[in-house]
């Protein structure tokens, strides 16, 4: 027991536990600080625009992104979430990882992953994404292309389909001949 005392007392600092609840409570002491550091992580992560900010010009990031307020022109989060709230009115080229209307949405929405249109919102404009879904309550007006993520990829398999039948020809005409 006493070498375990003596393990703790370097990492506990200068203090002397007396009693093993002493060194229970140094322990969780120093465990307790790393929860805070991910809830400030995540909170970071996260900006929200409220509702008396109106933005006119080009809106880029890095974070997931609320809007409560006003933007005209363009919003561009490459890997982010974009989430248009109830108040929020956007006249804009959209660029997102996933869009969430609860708001409206005035111009063409661009997602990688996913546009998601809930009761209450609203979008006049085309979507591009590889899911779309439009909640009872909603509205849409405009045009869907749901192009699956691999578009390149998906091209190259009938590369390869164009390129087989090309080679059974010769031995045919050679076989003819």
């Amino acid at each position: 027991m006493w070498k375990r005392d003596e393990a703790v007392k370097p990492t506990a600092g200068p203090a002397t536990p007396s009693s093993p609840a002493a060194v229970s409570q140094e322990v969780s002491a120093v465990a307790a600080p790393k929860p805070p550091d991910t809830r400030q992580q995540i909170g970071r992560d996260m900006v929200n625009i409220g509702k008396s900010v109106v933005i006119k010009g080009e809106l880029n990031g890095s974070e997931d992104l609320t809007v409560e307020g006003h933007v005209e022109g363009k919003i561009e989060l490459k890997d982010h979430v974009l989430t248009i709230g109830p108040n929020g009115k956007i006249k804009a080229q959209v660029f997102a990882k996933a869009v969430i209307v609860l708001g409206e949405i005035n111009g063409n929405v661009t997602a990688s992953e996913k546009v998601d249109i809930r009761d209450g919102g609203s979008v006049d404009g085309d979507i591009i994404s590889p899911r779309v879904a439009i909640a009872e309550g909603a509205h849409f007006r405009g045009s869907v292309d749901m192009q699956r993520k691999g578009v390149a990829a998906g091209m190259q398999p009938q590369a390869a389909q164009v390129q087989q039948p090309q080679a059974p020809k010769p031995a045919v005409a050679a076989a003819a001949h």
